[in-house]
């Protein structure tokens, strides 16, 4: 088990792990490795996150038994790392499920958060308004992808998200490496940044099942770099438990210039 100090990872937050079913792991072999990855990087439990979208036929319905399918051949591996319910909902699609659908589809099944996607592009009212709306139902927003929608506002526009109640998963892999991880420690700094997640698609390629050498990256970067523990655990844990969740940290704008990356 790898860790920071004695920092272990509680939930990754996002992870497309069922086999078969959008543009994540593409049979059972596939996605019981990415467990065993989790398992090598000190992941306790990996939510999984299928897309929530127009472009891919995830029948929510189905999502219970493909989960106690992969948690099967994961403990048949000896692999201790947990499988727990989620998805990732683009803000395009939220307004298409009814609320069982929403429900399933929380992070951990805890009926509180949904991962959210925003609309490609720069960020504007259209996620705006999916916060309000996921507000209105009862839900609070868990942000994805930042690193998609690099723009001279991205920093103020997370902070009055934040400010909203709405919090940010940043994609670990970006922290670490390529033309992006200026820019995510940029967004560290400002402190909106919140949970760390693998956003892993294949254990054949891609982003791995990882998520400690980011909290490395972040060792350096304050405000959050006193709060590497609750970004690791506290508050995945409570995420994927459905409990409210306050950052230790506030937002302090400035801007983010680095270039959009390319990527899912």
């Amino acid at each position: 088990m790898r860790i920071i100090g004695r920092i272990s990872v509680a939930v990754d937050l996002h992870c497309h792990i069922l086999p078969g079913l959008d543009d994540g792991a593409r049979d059972l072999d596939d996605a019981v490795a990415m467990a065993r990855q989790a398992q090598e990087d000190g992941i306790a439990a990996v939510c999984a996150t299928p897309h929530i979208r127009h472009d891919h036929e995830v029948r929510i319905a189905q999502l219970p038994e493909r989960r106690a399918a992969l948690a099967a051949a994961i403990a048949a591996a000896g692999i201790a790392t947990r499988i727990l319910p989620g998805g990732e909902v683009a803000a395009t699609a939220l307004d298409g499920l009814d609320d069982d659908e929403l429900a399933a589809v929380s992070l951990g099944g805890g009926g509180r958060w949904i991962l959210l996607e925003p609309a490609p592009g720069p960020l504007g009212d259209r996620l705006d308004e999916a916060v309000r709306v996921l507000g209105e139902r009862g839900y609070r927003a868990l942000i994805a992808h930042p690193e998609r929608h690099f723009a001279a506002d991205l920093v103020p526009r997370l902070a009055a998200l934040t400010a909203r109640g709405a919090l940010v998963q940043a994609t670990a892999d970006y922290l670490v490496r390529g033309p992006t991880q200026a820019g995510m420690l940029t967004l560290a700094a400002a402190g909106v940044i919140h949970v760390l997640a693998s956003d892993a698609h294949s254990s054949r390629g891609g982003r791995p099942v990882a998520i400690t050498p980011a909290l490395a990256a972040l060792a350096g970067a304050e405000p959050v770099a006193a709060h590497l523990r609750w970004i690791a655990r506290t508050a995945p844990a409570a995420i994927a438990a459905g409990e409210e969740v306050s950052p230790p940290y506030a937002p302090a704008p400035a801007p983010a210039t680095s270039p959009p990356p390319a990527g899912r």
